[in-house]
C-alpha cells in the first residue's frame, strides 16, 4: 500500500460532520487523500457542504491506499450499496488487510460488501437489526475495532473512532 495515501468514498447528500472530520483529520495527521464519488463530480452533504472529488470510484486501485473512510448519509449510503463497483472496491480493500472506517449509515454498505459476519459492528441505532441481521453482534461504543474495520455509531464519537482508525494504521504499519 502506498504510504501515507487515504480514500473517500462518499456521495450526494454524505452527511456533513462524517465527511469533514475524517477529512481534515487524515489532512492533519498527513496523508495525501482521494475523495470518489460514483460519477467524480462534486456534490452536496444533507447540510449543503460542497464535496470536491478527486476520483471516481471505479478509477480507485486498492494498492494505492492505506484508509479507506466510509461516512455516513441514509440516502447517500442507499445510492452508493447499489453501485456493485463501490461494493467490491470496500470487499477488495478489506481483503486486502487495509483499515476500513465505516461510521452510522456506511455499515450498509459493509453489510452489502457482506463483511459483518461473526464480527463486533456499530452503526447507526436504526441499523441495529440489519447488523445483527447479516451475522453480526451489534456493539454500540464509540469505536469498536475488528481486526481492520473501525465502526462507530453516530459523530458525537468522531473523535474517538478517528483515534482508533489512525491508531489501527500505525499497528499495521509498525
Amino acid at each position: 500500500m502506498n504510504s501515507k495515501r487515504a480514500v473517500i468514498i462518499t456521495g450526494k447528500h454524505v452527511q456533513d460532520h462524517e465527511y469533514i472530520y475524517p477529512y481534515y483529520r487524515l489532512k492533519e495527521a498527513g496523508f495525501d487523500l482521494d475523495v470518489a464519488t460514483v460519477d467524480g463530480l462534486e456534490t452536496l452533504g444533507q447540510l449543503g457542504v460542497k464535496v470536491l472529488t478527486t476520483k471516481r470510484i471505479q478509477d480507485l486501485k486498492v494498492a494505492d491506499y492505506r484508509i479507506l473512510i466510509l461516512p455516513g448519509g441514509a440516502k447517500c449510503m442507499e445510492y452508493l450499496r447499489q453501485n456493485s463497483g463501490t461494493i467490491q472496491f470496500i470487499k477488495n480493500f478489506h481483503d486486502a488487510g487495509g483499515v476500513v472506517g465505516s461510521i452510522c449509515h456506511a455499515a450498509q454498505l459493509l453489510i452489502s460488501a457482506r463483511l459483518v459476519k461473526d464480527r463486533r459492528i456499530s452503526g447507526y441505532y436504526s441499523l441495529r437489526d440489519d447488523i445483527q441481521n447479516a451475522g453480526a453482534v451489534y456493539t454500540d461504543e464509540p469505536a469498536v475495532v475488528d481486526r481492520n474495520i473501525v465502526t462507530t455509531a453516530h459523530y458525537k464519537d468522531l473523535g474517538s473512532w478517528m483515534a482508533a482508525i489512525l491508531s489501527l494504521d500505525e499497528q499495521f504499519i509498525s
